[in-house]
């Protein structure tokens, strides 16, 4: 499950690197695709479109990663280790 998760999560930020590199600038470049007069959605409806799924990945993306937080919390079940040697299995001359 927790590879699961892992991988969906990688997913997601690739897909949110990938959304956000494809909407339009402020600066007036624009994304990384042409301008087309004939597109199927104008301008302002693909950044629309675009905002509202980079918003519901963002939000996949939180959710994974608390996901995967509490579920690493809960696997390390370990007594903690220490790096400093103990005293017990040593004999005093």
């Amino acid at each position: 499950m927790y590879t699961f998760v892992l991988v969906v999560q990688i997913l997601l930020a690739f897909g949110i690197t990938i959304l956000v590199l494809l909407q339009r600038s402020e600066g007036g470049m624009g994304g990384l695709t042409g301008q087309s007069a004939n597109s199927f959605l104008t301008a302002r409806q693909a950044g629309n479109a675009l905002s509202k799924l980079t918003k519901y990945f963002f939000i996949a993306f939180c959710a994974a990663t608390i996901l995967l937080t509490i579920m690493a919390a809960n696997n390390n079940h370990n007594a903690p280790v220490s790096v400093v040697p103990s005293s017990a299995g040593q004999t005093q001359e």
